[in-house]
């Protein structure tokens, strides 16, 4: 058994994905930001999709939905408690629900904050996980649904998976994110080495995706509520973990 991805840019900074199981030759499309370049990347692999799953209801993740349904029969996937906003779904999925891809099972992990349904997709065998638009690269998704107590124990879920699990998320915001977290955990040596890192990926218009667990435990800052220095550096040294997450949200917000 085999996993093998494509990446590849939608829209001005959208992540697609195409996820092949080598040994079945099936393929799942990851969110549908934009029709052209996932038709662009199944055209350049030979891999015939037949599943999208889909991790929140954001239009930019669902926009060419029906297109590629119609073109394919694809079997659309997506968190059950924003189904009526997911257009096409057929399968709707809530916490501990799995999927097959193949030999691979597909493990459904709720994920809420950035909206109050989102799911992230979890390969145990394969060591991956989509997480859309709750854990980025050095960051994590606006609070646009929830408040951050929910985000915070999402965000607890993730970072609790195995450290070698790539990270695959939603957008290329590593760039900003980075220059963000220098700000709050600035003597951060691994931060700074993967921020520059990072500067020079993007100068050469490369991807700075997958990350890890690992990487994101050492250098995200709202994985890192519970760091001494972070929380000196806030002004916030007994406060709890869900607070500090908080406030490096707020600041982010305003970065």
């Amino acid at each position: 058994m085999a996993i093998r991805i494509e990446q590849f840019m939608c829209r001005s900074d959208n992540f697609g994905v195409l996820v092949h199981e080598t040994e079945s030759g099936e393929t799942a499309i990851i969110d549908a930001p934009e029709e052209k370049p996932i038709l662009a990347a199944i055209e350049r692999t030979g891999w015939r999709p037949t599943a999208l799953l889909i991790t929140h209801h954001h239009g930019d993740h669902v926009e060419a939905n029906l297109g590629l349904k119609q073109r394919f029969n694809l079997k659309i996937t997506g968190p059950k408690a924003e189904a009526a906003k997911i257009p096409g779904i057929d399968e709707r999925v809530v916490e501990g629900n799995t999927l097959k891809l193949g030999a691979e099972t597909i493990e459904v992990i709720e994920t809420p904050g950035h909206t109050a349904g989102h799911i992230s997709y979890h390969l145990r065998g394969a060591k991956i996980a989509f997480t859309g638009d709750t854990l980025f690269a050095l960051g994590c998704g606006r609070l646009f649904e929830c408040k951050p107590a929910v985000m915070y124990q999402s965000l607890k879920k993730l970072a609790a998976l195995p450290l070698e699990t790539k990270i695959y998320c939603g957008h290329e915001y590593t760039q900003s994110n980075a220059r963000f977290a220098l700000t709050v955990d600035p003597s951060n040596s691994a931060l700074k080495e993967r921020a520059a890192e990072i500067e020079k990926l993007r100068a050469e218009d490369e991807p700075t995706l997958p990350t890890t667990i690992m990487q994101e435990l050492a250098t995200n800052p709202f994985l890192r509520w519970h760091d001494p220095v972070i929380r000196k550096n806030l002004h916030m040294e007994t406060a709890s973990d869900e607070a500090v997450f908080a406030e490096i949200r707020k600041r982010k917000d305003v970065f």
